[in-house]
């Protein structure tokens, strides 16, 4: 189920804090665990480590990822494939 409208996008408060502390120190890395959180028009430009479980996976913000989500962006699961067999 999705999240009604009336409350908006759902963003992390320590996340918001960070970033508006960092304006004065020019911190552009920021390490997240929050997954669930909506990437909003003023992280655009910033590079966040998102955590997918295991690592964290570098993901640098654009303008097309505004309105998406950050564990969009850092897979949790490996790509599969088949062993080939010896002929």
């Amino acid at each position: 189920m999705s999240r009604s409208k009336w409350k908006g996008p759902y963003i992390q408060t320590d996340l918001l804090e960070q970033i508006s502390k960092s304006c004065n120190s020019k911190k552009k890395e920021f390490q997240i665990f929050c997954r669930n959180s909506y990437i909003i028009p003023q992280f655009v430009g910033l590079t966040f480590k998102i955590h997918n479980g295991k690592t964290f996976i570098k993901v640098l913000v654009i303008e097309e990822m505004v309105g998406h989500k950050f564990g969009e962006f850092s897979p949790t699961r490996k790509k599969f494939s088949y062993k080939k067999k010896k002929n």
